[in-house]
């Protein structure tokens, strides 16, 4: 089995994005993550939907636990208001790590590597053409499962 064999168009989104935007499309469509893409359509990084959580939720809250349930449902409920007017930029990861992206010709082991060693949900599938879809976890993990 190949990378052209699981891959599934994928949607994705620029740096200059609203980060809002991004989720919203993360939720809609229960996407694990979103490529972020440059100006000619190349994939530049992945945007796991746990960065855009990162973004929204106060430092105060991830740093320490206790904090989070002192604040009120309400207001809880509403967090993800603080990402209104920043970008999918914002949200990235600030450790560059290796790029998940691979080739049509890789093998699921190589997809699963590559998923594993960058901590990424999906792997972006890139040929000459371009940005061909992505590789998911969960199709991944489907495929090998029922083989």
């Amino acid at each position: 089995m190949r990378a052209r064999d699981l891959l599934i168009a994928f949607p994705s989104v620029t740096v200059d994005a609203p980060v809002i935007e991004a989720a919203r499309l993360l939720a809609g469509h229960d996407l694990p993550g979103l490529i972020v893409v440059d100006d000619d359509g190349l994939p530049i990084s992945i945007l796991p939907g746990t960065q855009v959580l990162r973004l929204a939720v106060p430092g105060y809250c991830q740093d320490d636990p206790a904090l989070a349930r002192v604040v009120d449902e309400k207001h809880a409920d509403a967090f993800l208001t603080s990402l209104a007017g920043r970008t999918v930029g914002e949200a990235l990861p600030s450790d560059r790590r290796e790029l998940p992206v691979t080739d049509p010709d890789a093998t699921v082991l190589e997809i699963a590597a590559l998923m594993a060693r960058t901590r990424s949900p999906l792997v972006a599938v890139v040929s000459e053409e371009g940005l061909l879809g992505a590789v998911t976890l969960q199709a991944l993990m489907d495929r090998v499962l029922t083989s």
